[in-house]
């Protein structure tokens, strides 16, 4: 077994008390292959609280259910870890959750990866440098690109959006421009299990050969919307966040695209997904993958579900396993 690497979201790994999760023998499949459960169990970490969290949960379980032919159980983890120690424990058969939580099931119980979050038509994203310098940073003169997402027009400079109608967000790009990161600079930062305010551009800047300890001033920010205000504010000269972090920040600070320049994008970073137990048959799997593929698709009101339960636009058995074991050998540098 590979060592536990830092688990994404909140560090401390919390305890799920499951009642009735763990899966009972039933008749043989379908296909003959393998007997199915009785029930299974998926554990995730929603996007909704409180009250609501039953109502929310409800739509997706039971169109498994009623699909499958056996009950589907949805339970709320703590955080992303408590979904990973809830399938080695067999409390929960299916987990959606972050790419370091589906590295980490994989890696330490076998886990099935066997489909990927996909967000605005996307199943990764960049982490974006952001500057109020675009003159020191800055090749030549920052270019205005359309954010599809929000329809907003934003600033970025290096060429890393190429083209004139809208933005990709793709990288590695011109990450060269991170050499410009002078000694002393004031870097805005989040936290540490952060991996596009943190983990990425950490990376990214030790690459240029910048340490990050003693190189450069580390201002320590809460969130990807404090990391672009720290820029806009001129508390730091550089900050990094997610792509397009600058729209969260809009209504406070509608002018965010003049004074908060993108000039670099790091390595993609993965979206998170599904995994699955190795104890499952693999009919099971199957059908379960396609159904929950397909989830979204099957109604207006279920693609509302998928969005305001995870935040998601649906789900791709495109699984781009290699996205996931690089996201690992980053979380390994800063494995304790």
């Amino acid at each position: 077994m590979r060592k536990t690497l830092l688990l994404t979201g909140v560090a401390a790994v919390a305890a799920l008390a499951l009642a009735g999760c763990s899966p009972a023998a039933s008749s043989p499949s379908a296909t003959g292959t393998a007997s199915w459960p009785d029930s299974i169990t998926i554990s995730l970490v929603p996007s909704v609280e409180g009250e609501d969290l039953a109502e929310a949960l409800d739509p997706l379980t039971s169109y498994l259910s009623e699909n499958l032919g056996i009950e589907v159980n949805g339970v709320v983890a703590t955080d992303y870890a408590a979904t990973v120690e809830a399938l080695g424990s067999d409390q929960a058969q299916v987990i959606i959750t972050d790419a370091g939580s589906l590295y980490n099931a994989t890696e330490r119980y076998d886990a099935n990866l066997v489909l990927r979050d996909v967000r605005f038509g996307a199943t990764s994203y960049a982490s974006v440098a952001y500057t109020n310098n675009p003159d020191k940073y800055c090749a030549e003169a920052p270019v205005m690109v359309s954010y599809a997402a929000s329809d907003t027009p934003l600033s970025y400079c290096n060429g890393i959006e190429p083209g004139a109608d809208a933005a990709t967000g793709a990288g590695p790009a011109a990450l060269k421009a991170l050499d410009k990161i002078s000694k002393g600079t004031k870097v805005a930062l989040q936290a540490a299990t952060s991996p596009a305010g943190y983990q990425y551009p950490v990376v990214a800047m030790r690459d240029a050969g910048i340490d990050t300890d003693a190189d450069i001033t580390q201002v320590p920010v809460e969130g990807n919307n404090n990391a672009v205000l720290s820029v806009y504010n001129g508390d730091a000269e550089v900050s990094f966040g997610y792509w397009d972090a600058r729209t969260t920040v809009l209504k406070e600070a509608p002018d965010v695209a003049d004074k908060v320049v993108a000039f670099a994008y790091t390595e993609m970073i993965p979206n998170g997904g599904v995994a699955v137990s190795k104890s499952l048959p693999a009919d099971l799997t199957k059908q379960l993958t396609k159904l929950m593929a397909g989830y979204a698709d099957s109604s207006d009101a279920a693609k509302k579900v998928m969005f305001d339960l995870v935040g998601l636009s649906g789900w791709t058995d495109k699984t781009a396993p290699d996205e996931i074991t690089r996201y690992g050998e980053i979380l390994d540098q800063f494995s304790n």
